[in-house]
């Protein structure tokens, strides 16, 4: 079985009868039951015997069951090589250190004493509890468990996974201990909590723990108590956590959020990420150099990997979007729009304030999405800075595979909208350049045809005669050609067309300003989609609304004798969905090909796809990314919206003249 990098972590909170060990040492061998397939499993603070025992803490006789119901512990988990985090007061040197446990395969690996002692509020645990601050000793003896590491500055490895814990208020602190131990090279941070429910407190603890372990570019698993605790003046909600990167990868229910059900065993299950940690460690500089500044050692407990007997997790609990670019809630679509719009239209507005005044705004209307993106872009931009939107030329240019559809769409839009329109029919003007040069379409010998014959030629063609590049090329350029000698030309072409080389060099490939040039394809529609319904209405409306409903073509090869289209993108290169899901987790996180078709197979996509489709798709992608580099080395300004840009001045710089072969390797 291939290992991908995934490790499966469980942070969980068992019931708890307060002040006896042994029960909850049962409770928790039960609840490990339940997570048998989780290499991590961390448990809450001092779980072992409840956070709330008070002045409890101070008799002998706790501490001492709590030092057998470890043992107990360690007993039922011999033979597991699961790592278990569970807390429980340990008594040193005439202290008293509030700890975590680190347990693996029946021993006790590592005792990590609390750094920082809340004492405020409804908190007073340095009544009980001294502060750990590195000067203690290194070892600890526990009975019959033998010598154990003891401090703060201990790490757990096990091959790729590096594992640091901080408990509870250390989190809270304005340099957490897990801030360090990323530096030291901790990719997973356990948090063992008790964590009382207030109004508003579980959203803010949500932030916390999402903040740390985007700083610290790590996964972090939070287990708190539950409300099996004592109430006395205080409830605990059982809240867990596993994070990655800023993400939730789950949560899990908890007091004031557990549909009228009670919380008892509570329980967060999620497949982290190694391979996409490490890659954004890789790629952060700052992170690097902040890693090289702390100053601090670690020393860091080897736990033996035998991959011969572990069953490498596949990443099968971990969510994948097939469409990771579209939220695929509606609110938060909503919200990704709204945003992405006004980055784009405050992004041309600094652009059209450093040109003359009478400079027109000259933008290709074709009726498809792009360009109805980028002209939505440009009259919202002017509404808003009080420029008149007649400035905006408009031109649509019908060709040799413009639909009567799309020809509509493009006069409504700008009739509509209010713009300067003119249509500028290049069919002629393409057939004298097929002439000049010398060229025979289809093959078709066209000396001395003149255009309603040529149309006519052309309608006739076999479905086996439609490829000739040099026919759609000029089409292009002749269209660039004409906007360029109107006006300042707004770009159209998107992100996936960028990555896929699906442009004609110096064609639609250029422009002066490309608003489009950092959103894919598969959120281009919902962008459209989302204008039709809040800020457009009437004509403009449905218009939008049918273009985002229309299929994707470029409009380049003869229609039929219907005057219906025949040339659709997605049947040429495959779906476009597929095609931005390799592009994002491939520039994103450095996925291997392998990897990709691993996650493609876990995602879900809204049409369905066979294992040789995404495998056959996915060649496509490379072979068309690697070869259409030198088209990227040369593309316009245009704002970056989201985590992914191919702009060769910022985020993507690559030789034109690499080579793909390695990676198709490894799809064969």
């Amino acid at each position: 079985m291939v290992d991908w990098g995934f490790i499966r972590v469980t942070a969980a909170s068992h019931p708890t009868r307060v002040a006896d060990p042994s029960a909850n040492t049962d409770s928790c061998i039960q609840a490990l039951q339940q997570f048998t397939s989780s290499d991590v499993v961390v448990f809450g603070e001092l779980s072992l015997c409840g956070y709330t025992c008070g002045d409890l803490f101070a008799q002998d006789t706790l501490l001492t069951a709590c030092i057998a119901a470890l043992e107990k512990l360690a007993a039922a988990t011999q033979g597991s090589n699961q790592i278990i985090a569970v807390g429980l007061p340990v008594a040193l040197q005439d202290r008293l250190y509030n700890c975590a446990a680190i347990l693996c395969n029946g021993r006790v690996i590592a005792v990590i004493p609390k750094q920082f002692l809340p004492n405020y509020q409804e908190f007073y645990e340095a009544r009980w509890f001294a502060s750990a601050d590195g000067s203690e000793p290194k070892e600890i003896g526990l009975g019959s468990l033998g010598v154990v590491p003891f401090g703060i500055d201990l790490l757990i490895s096990r091959g790729p996974l590096k594992i640091g814990v901080e408990i509870c208020e250390d989190l809270w602190m304005p340099v957490p201990p897990s801030s360090l131990q990323a530096c030291a090279g901790a990719n997973l941070i356990l948090n063992l909590s008790a964590s009382n429910e207030l109004i508003g407190k579980a959203q803010w603890r949500e932030t916390l723990v999402r903040s740390q372990a985007g700083r610290c570019i790590a996964a972090y698993a939070y287990a708190s108590c539950g409300p099996s605790e004592s109430t006395t003046d205080i409830v605990f909600g059982g809240h867990c956590l596993v994070v990655e990167n800023g993400a939730v990868l789950a949560e899990s229910t908890r007091v004031g959020k557990s549909d009228d059900k009670p919380v008892e065993l509570t329980s967060a299950t999620a497949d982290i990420d190694l391979q996409r940690l490490s890659h954004d460690r890789r790629q952060t500089g700052s992170w690097q150099i902040a890693a090289q500044r702390t100053g601090v050692d670690f020393r860091t407990i080897e736990l033996e990997c035998d991959s011969q007997a572990k069953h490498f997790c596949q990443g099968e609990l971990r969510h994948i979007s097939g469409r990771p670019f579209v939220p695929s809630d509606e609110s938060s679509l909503h919200e990704r729009c709204a945003e992405i719009f006004g980055i784009q239209c405050a992004a041309l507005a600094k652009r059209i304030s450093r040109l003359p005044k009478e400079l027109p705004l000259s933008i290709g209307i074709s009726g498809g999405l792009d360009s109805t993106l980028a002209l939505l872009v440009a009259v919202k931009t002017c509404q808003m800075y009080g420029w008149p939107t007649s400035r905006i030329a408009g031109l649509t240019m019908p060709g040799y595979g413009t639909t009567s559809q799309t020809l509509s769409a493009a006069h409504t839009l700008m009739t509509q909208l209010g713009i300067t329109s003119r249509e500028v029919d290049i069919k002629q003007l393409c057939l004298d350049t097929f002439l000049g040069l010398g060229h025979k379409p289809f093959g078709m010998e066209i000396e001395g045809m003149n255009l309603s014959d040529f149309e006519a030629k052309l309608k006739s063609l076999p479905a086996n005669n439609r490829n000739d590049l040099v026919f759609e090329n000029v089409q292009a350029r002749v269209r660039t050609m004409l906007l360029m000698n109107h006006g300042f030309v707004l770009g159209t072409g998107d992100l996936s067309e960028q990555a896929l080389g699906w442009s004609t060099y110096n064609g639609d490939h250029m422009s002066m300003y490309n608003v489009n040039t950092s959103i894919p394809k598969t959120l281009v529609r919902f962008l459209v989609r989302y204008l039709a319904n809040h800020h457009f209405d009437g004509p403009v409306r449905q218009c939008l609304l049918e273009i985002a409903a229309a299929p994707i073509t470029p409009e380049l090869l003869p229609t039929s004798k219907d005057g219906k289209v025949l040339q659709k993108t997605e049947d040429t290169i495959g779906a476009y969905e597929l095609h931005d899901f390799y592009l994002y987790h491939m520039l994103r996180f450095g996925t291997s090909p392998r990897k990709l078709l691993h996650l493609a197979s876990l995602a879900t996509f809204e049409g369905s796809y066979t294992t040789e489709q995404h495998c056959t798709t996915l060649k496509t992608f490379l072979q068309r990314f690697f070869s259409n580099q030198f088209k990227r080395s040369c593309v316009p300004d245009g704002p970056k919206v989201g985590s992914i840009s191919l702009s060769p001045r910022g985020d993507w710089r690559m030789p034109s003249d690499a080579e793909v072969t390695a990676w198709l390797a490894e799809l064969e």
